[in-house]
C-alpha cells in the first residue's frame, strides 16, 4: 500500500459461482477505531504491535463446495477435478470464512467482539502496576494491530494459531499506507502519530509518471502549487468539455487515491476533494485540472502528521451554561448501553467544532455540513459533506449541521463505552452562529421555523439529557471553517496549524 505494489496471487473466478446463502463480510476495523484505540494507548502508557498474517485468505477452510479441472501444471494429474478446501481468493465467501477463522482465534484467546465495531477485540488485563484496562486487538483484513502492555506475548499467541510475516511483528511502522510514530512532548508526555508523507509522495511521482507517458501531453501539474484550488474555482461552475471514458475512469482513480489521504489524516484537502468527488461519474477537463492542482498543492506541501494527543483539554466550562430543562423534556436521560463492559483506564473529554456554508453550492444552492472531532487533543472524526436538501437560511443550515454532529458524537460516546472507556461528562460543542446556540442552551427559546423543528429537538433534547453542552465561538477561531468553505492565505494556514502538524515548516 505504502509504495504501491502490486502482488501475484493464485485467484478463483468466483465471478461464474453463485453468491452464497451465507454472509461474505470481510473484517475491517473503521478508521475512527483505530484512532481511538491510538490515543487510548498513549492515555494508558500501553504498547502497540503490529503484524501482517501470511497468506491470509488461504489459512481458512473454503466454506463453499468448488472444484476445478487442473491444469498442465499439475503433471501427472493435469485434466483431473480437484476440490478447493481453502478460501482462495476470489471466491465471494472467503472474505467471510477467514474472518470466522480469525474470530476463532479471538475467541480462544479470550477476546470477545466489540458491538460498536466488530473487529476490535477486547480483553480484560492487568499490566505490570497493577492497573486494570483492555487489551485491543484491531483486524484489517489480515492486518492486525495490538494493544498490550506486553504486545509481544500476544503475537505468539496468534501466530500459534495464524501464520504471521516473520518481519511485519513488532512495533509499528507503516500502517495502511502511513507512517505509524511516537512523538514525545516536553512535558514527558508521549503520543501516536500517523503521518502519510510516503503515500502521497509516492501518488504524485505516479501521477507524474503518468501525465508523462499518457494524455498527449494534455495535462500537467501546475508548477505553482501554494493551495489546493486555484483562485475563486467553483467545480459546479465549470462548463468545459466532459472527459472521456478513458480519462474519466483515471480521474476517478485520482479521486480514489485523495479520498485515502483524507483518511489518513490529510484533512486540509477534505473540503476540495469531497467537492471534486461530486463528478466522478461525468467529470469535466477542469474538474481533472483542479484535481491535479490538488496533487500540485501535494507536491510542495507533502509533510503532514495527525498527532492523537492524549492530554486533557482546557474545555473553558464557563463558556458552557447548564438550566434545568425538566419542564420542556421531562424525564430524558442519556440512553447507556445496559451491555457495557464496566470501564477502564484514565477517562476521555469529548468536543466538536460545527459550521456550515450556507448555499455555498452556486448552482444547486445546498449548504455545506462540516465538523471535527476530538478525544481529548486528538482528532478522531470529521466530514465536509454537501447536504441533501436545500435551506432557505443561515439558521437551517446550521442546524442541520449541528444535529448531524450530535448523531456522530452520539455513535462515538456509544463506541467508547463499549470499549470501556470512561466517558467524562457531556460532550463540548462550539458553533458559531448565536442563534442556534441561543436556542439550544436555553430552554425558554422558541422555534419559529417550523421546518427545522425536528433538527432543533433532536440537538435540545441531546443538551436536556446531558449528553451535550453547546458553546459560542467566534468563526475565526471555529476549526470546522476548514471543512465547509475553500480558504486561503492566513485563514487557512491559522486552522491547519491547529489540526495538523508539518504542512507549513515554522518560518
Amino acid at each position: 500500500m505504502e509504495d504501491f505494489r502490486r502482488k501475484a496471487r493464485l485467484v478463483a473466478g468466483g465471478h461464474v459461482t453463485k453468491a452464497p446463502a451465507t454472509l461474505t463480510y470481510a473484517s475491517v476495523v473503521s478508521r475512527e477505531t483505530q484512532r481511538i484505540a491510538l490515543l487510548i494507548a498513549a492515555l494508558n502508557d500501553i504498547d502497540i504491535w503490529a503484524a501482517d498474517v501470511l497468506n491470509a485468505y488461504i489459512t481458512a477452510p473454503c466454506r463453499e463446495k468448488i472444484w476445478t479441472t487442473l491444469g498442465k501444471e499439475f503433471g501427472d494429474d493435469c485434466g483431473r477435478k480437484a476440490i478447493v478446501v481453502r478460501a482462495l481468493y476470489g471466491l465471494k465467501s472467503s472474505g467471510a470464512a477467514f474472518r470466522a477463522h480469525l474470530a476463532g482465534c479471538m475467541h480462544e484467546m479470550g477476546y470477545v467482539s466489540c458491538p460498536a465495531d466488530p473487529d476490535l477485540w477486547l480483553k480484560e488485563q492487568t499490566d505490570r502496576k497493577g492497573r486494570k484496562y483492555y487489551s485491543y486487538i484491531l483486524c484489517y483484513v489480515d492486518d492486525l494491530l495490538v494493544v498490550h502492555h506486553n504486545p509481544k506475548r500476544i503475537m505468539d499467541r496468534i501466530n500459534s494459531f495464524l501464520p504471521l510475516k516473520t518481519d511485519s511483528v513488532g512495533p509499528p511502522e507503516m500502517y495502511l499506507g502511513a507512517k505509524l510514530k511516537r512523538k514525545t512532548f516536553e512535558d514527558g508526555t508521549t503520543a501516536w502519530g500517523l503521518s502519510p508523507t510516503k503515500y502521497v509522495q509516492q501518488a504524485v511521482k505516479n501521477v507524474e509518471t503518468f501525465l508523462k507517458n499518457n494524455l498527449e501531453g494534455r495535462f500537467s501539474l501546475p508548477k505553482r502549487g501554494n493551495k489546493p484550488f486555484p483562485c475563486d474555482y467553483a467545480p459546479e461552475e465549470d462548463v468545459t468539455p466532459l472527459l472521456e471514458p478513458g480519462v474519466a475512469t483515471y480521474y476517478m482513480q485520482l479521486i480514489g487515491v485523495l479520498r485515502w489521504m483524507c483518511e489518513l489524516g490529510r484533512i486540509d484537502i477534505c473540503t476540495e476533494v469531497s467537492m471534486l468527488s461530486s463528478f466522478a461519474a461525468m467529470p469535466r477537463e477542469g474538474h481533472l485540472e483542479a484535481t491535479l492542482h490538488v496533487f500540485s498543492y501535494l507536491k510542495s506541501r507533502s509533510n503532514s502528521r495527525l498527532i492523537f494527543d492524549p492530554k486533557e483539554p482546557n474545555v473553558g466550562e464557563s463558556d458552557f451554561v447548564e438550566c434545568d430543562w425538566s419542564d420542556f423534556y421531562p424525564g430524558t436521560e442519556e440512553a447507556l448501553p445496559p451491555n457495557a463492559p464496566k470501564p477502564l483506564g484514565k477517562g476521555v473529554t469529548l468536543r466538536m467544532f460545527v459550521d456550515s456554508d450556507h448555499a455555498g453550492d452556486k448552482v444547486s444552492r445546498r449548504s455545506r455540513t462540516g465538523f471535527v472531532i476530538f478525544l481529548n487533543y486528538g482528532m478522531i472524526d470529521w466530514l465536509s459533506k454537501k447536504q441533501s436538501t436545500v435551506e432557505t437560511s443561515v439558521f437551517g443550515a446550521e442546524f442541520c449541521t449541528m444535529k448531524h454532529g450530535i448523531e456522530n458524537l452520539r455513535g462515538i460516546r456509544y463506541k467508547l463505552r463499549m470499549m470501556g472507556v470512561p466517558v467524562k461528562g457531556p460532550s463540548y460543542v462550539y458553533g458559531d452562529n448565536m442563534s442556534v446556540v441561543t436556542n439550544v442552551s436555553k430552554p425558554e427559546s422558541t422555534l419559529r421555523k417550523k421546518s427545522n423543528s425536528i433538527c432543533y429537538h433532536a440537538v435540545r433534547e441531546a443538551v436536556a439529557m446531558g449528553e451535550a453542552l453547546v458553546a459560542h465561538i467566534l468563526t475565526k477561531k471555529n476549526l470546522a471553517d476548514l471543512f465547509t468553505k475553500v480558504l486561503y492565505g492566513q485563514t487557512r494556514r491559522f486552522l491547519v496549524d491547529r489540526m495538523l502538524w508539518d504542512v507549513f515548516p515554522s518560518d
